[in-house]
């Protein structure tokens, strides 16, 4: 770190030069990212996607459609509603690449529908611009367009609105607790460029990631929300420090010890940071690759950028970066951080156990957790697409019943096989969650061995071919499962989990909504302890190097673990009971684990940041209290203004419109505010006072203090 500090120094404008020629090029591909992003990136390769594939390409049945909702008025004729319907109906014809499925005059609660389907798949954001381009409302009849494409459309445009919005919430008031911190403009600037200088490299880097990869569009939050964020903590760090030093020092001695120092805090930080968000790479369901991802880039670019770029830059700037000041230095608030680390220390029993109560009363909420896949309702009521859906679901759906699509199989045509088809239905039959399979046999109303015979009279051949065509193709046979049960209901995802494992006549591949919720569940329970064990061990391993500590990456860990258990009990009394203002909602599938493998990474700033200058100052001492204590005073200012502007930025997207995206806002901010305040300023002292000398102790300790102290 001293070489790559002397390095930055020497070539400070060459380097400067190529992150200026990266912004720029960047930027211009960060602007095309949200074309990239497509869809809620809850994909898994599994058996609902063989069956919408076998659906689509053998049976003719689209995966993605569009949904028509008409409306009336109660006092309009319901014959002027037909003509309506009609009329539109008609004007969709001429749109291309969309064609009508099902349209259904039948009128119900003044309302009717029509499903339309999409030609060329890639072709989906235009077709949908242009059927919502005929779409005309009138004095007493309205349509709305609702579908999953639509929804997915329409919340990758929410999103761009909701990163638009939270950037002008955060920054400024970021820019606030930057100028308390540092009292001058160039100082609290410094930071804020760094940030955004690295959160626009890692989003142009993860354009050209876009056109190879399927992203999520949720990456448009998450990777600005945790590049910003942490690129602008890494350089409060890296400039309190290069300040501190140049009162001493000159600009070139000064830029090499805050890399050997801050730079190598930041690095371990930021190490800590990755592997959280490699973690998540073990699930494989689309939205936690993306924002794997996503994250693993803006980390990246962000401890790029604080260890080259930003020494380059301050190593221009050198003392003018305390011009500017507007606000006077004070020893007082100074000292009341000494009083406050004072006051911790010498009541360590005390504060322990109170912050350990806070933090388990915290937790109580957590049993209760509902977790659930978001859907329309992830979107603002303000969109057309969701009000359109839920009205649609409502008024035709039956939400107490979910449909199963089996895809039956046999090595010989399906013809051969008809025997075997018929056993097959007759043992899904007598189910008790079934309530009915439509089948070839359903639809011509035929045994097997009636169609068997039938098929070999050339009159009723002709006559049975359509229904042959619709639901059977070469070796495959279509079913259609009603389940007297909700689709992510624990009953329809164990029917149709149970189902597919069981040796029947045929093979079967299900799909349906149920499969969806079960393949994207199991898929995450099963994979999250890998993730987690990878996770922790990891970091435990990362922080023993750093520290050269048995116990205190044992200690980090289950702080963090304790904290962010305290932060999901808050959140699921926040949003799932409908607290302070938030809408009553389950918690969307993801936050958990997105919050755990994120956080526990940044959590662990502050944790890097304090235990680094009290490994420093023991270093030097050799006194534990000693370190504690002035570690904890030098470092609690620039923890809380670092703290403050996390929460600041990760809080700002609490005040957007997508629900999970809100959810992961106030998860994130609320989990830095436990960790920076009861964890890291009250129970990490104290347990360091508590513990003494054996917060030290490891098998290379004893070398390390007699190549220190010589």
């Amino acid at each position: 770190m001293n070489t790559l500090g002397k390095l930055t120094f020497k070539y400070r404008k060459p380097i400067l030069m190529i992150w200026s020629l990266l912004f720029v090029l960047s930027g211009i591909f960060a602007l095309k990212l949200p074309s990239v992003l497509s869809g809620s990136g809850f994909e898994y390769e599994g058996s609902y996607k063989e069956v919408e594939k076998v659906m689509d390409e053998d049976f003719n049945i689209p995966a993605s459609s569009l949904i028509l909702l008409f409306e009336k008025s109660d006092e309009a004729a319901e014959e002027d509603f037909k003509s309506y319907i009609e009329n539109t109906m008609t004007r969709i014809t001429k749109v291309k690449n969309v064609e009508i499925q099902q349209s259904s005059p039948q009128i119900k609660d003044n309302k009717a529908f029509a499903v339309l389907s999409f030609n060329n798949k890639d072709q989906m954001p235009k077709s949908i611009e242009s059927v919502r381009d005929k779409l005309e409302d009138e004095d007493s009849f309205s349509v709305g367009l609702t579908g999953r494409a639509v929804i997915e459309e329409d919340m990758n445009q929410a999103a761009q609105e909701d990163l638009v919005r939270a950037e002008l919430i955060g920054i400024p008031i970021a820019l606030i607790v930057l100028l308390l911190a540092f009292r001058g403009v160039i100082a609290a600037l410094i930071p804020l460029i760094t940030g955004f200088v690295s959160v626009v490299v890692a989003m142009g880097m993860l354009y050209f990631t876009g056109q190879k990869l399927d992203l999520s569009i949720f990456v448009l939050n998450t990777a600005p929300m945790i590049g910003l964020a942490l690129g602008i903590d890494f350089a409060l760090l890296f400039v309190n420090r290069f300040r501190e030093e140049l009162n001493i020092k000159a600009t070139d001695e000064a830029i090499v010890k805050t890399v050997a120092t801050s730079g190598r805090a930041i690095l371990f930080s930021g190490f800590c940071v990755l592997l959280g968000l490699i973690g998540m790479l073990f699930i494989q369901v689309g939205v936690f690759q993306s924002v794997a991802l996503g994250g693993i880039a803006v980390v990246f670019t962000s401890v790029l950028a604080a260890n080259t770029f930003l020494p380059a830059f301050l190593s221009i700037m050198g003392p003018h970066i305390n011009k500017w000041m507007i606000l006077k230095e004070t020893k007082g608030k100074e000292s009341s951080w000494h009083s406050f680390a004072r006051f911790v220390m010498k009541r360590t029993v005390v504060m322990t156990l109170a912050a350990t109560l806070l933090l388990i009363i915290g937790m109580i909420p957590v049993g209760g957790m509902k977790l659930a896949i978001p859907e329309s309702d992830a979107l603002p009521t303000s969109y057309e697409s969701r009000t359109a859906f839920e009205k649609y679901k409502e008024t035709f759906g039956d939400i107490d019943q979910t449909i199963a699509y089996i895809v039956a199989s046999s090595n010989v045509n399906m013809v051969d096989s008809l025997q075997k088809l018929e056993n097959v239905i007759n043992d899904i039959q007598s189910d008790p969650l079934v309530s009915e399979v439509d089948s070839i046999f359903s639809a011509t109303n035929m045994s097997a061995n009636k169609l068997i015979a039938a098929k070999e009279i050339p009159e009723l051949k002709s006559q049975l071919a359509p229904a042959f065509e619709r639901l059977t193709n070469k070796n495959e046979a279509i079913l259609q499962v009603k389940l007297n049960a909700k689709n992510s209901s624990n009953k329809a995802k164990k029917w149709v989990r149970e189902w597919e494992k069981k040796e029947l006549d045929l093979a079967l591949k299900i799909g349906g909504e149920s499969k969806f919720h079960q393949e994207i569940f199991d898929e995450i329970m099963d994979k999250v302890v890998y993730s987690l064990a990878f996770i922790l061990l990891s970091t435990y391993i990362v922080l023993f190097f750093a520290f050269r500590s048995v116990l205190i990456p044992l200690k980090a860990i289950l702080m963090n673990v304790i904290s962010l258990g305290c932060t999901f009990g808050i959140i699921v009394w926040l949003f799932q009971e409908g607290h302070l203002g938030f809408h009553a909602s389950d918690i969307a599938l993801m936050i958990p684990v997105f919050a755990f493998s994120i956080v526990f990474g940044l959590s662990m700033d502050y944790e890097v940041f304090l235990i680094s200058r009290i490994y420093e100052i023991y270093l030097e001492t050799g006194n534990n209290d000693k370190a504690t204590l002035e570690g904890l005073t030098s470092t609690s200012k620039i923890i809380t203004s670092a703290a403050a502007i996390m929460i600041v930025i990760t809080g700002a997207f609490g005040f957007t419109g997508i629900i999970p995206v809100q959810q992961m806002g106030v998860t994130v901010a609320l989990a830095i505010f436990i960790d920076a305040t009861i964890v890291r300023m009250v129970l990490v002292p104290s347990l360091m006072k508590l513990l003494g000398d054996v917060n030290w102790w490891s098998p290379f300790h004893k070398q390390r203090r007699v190549r220190q102290y010589g």
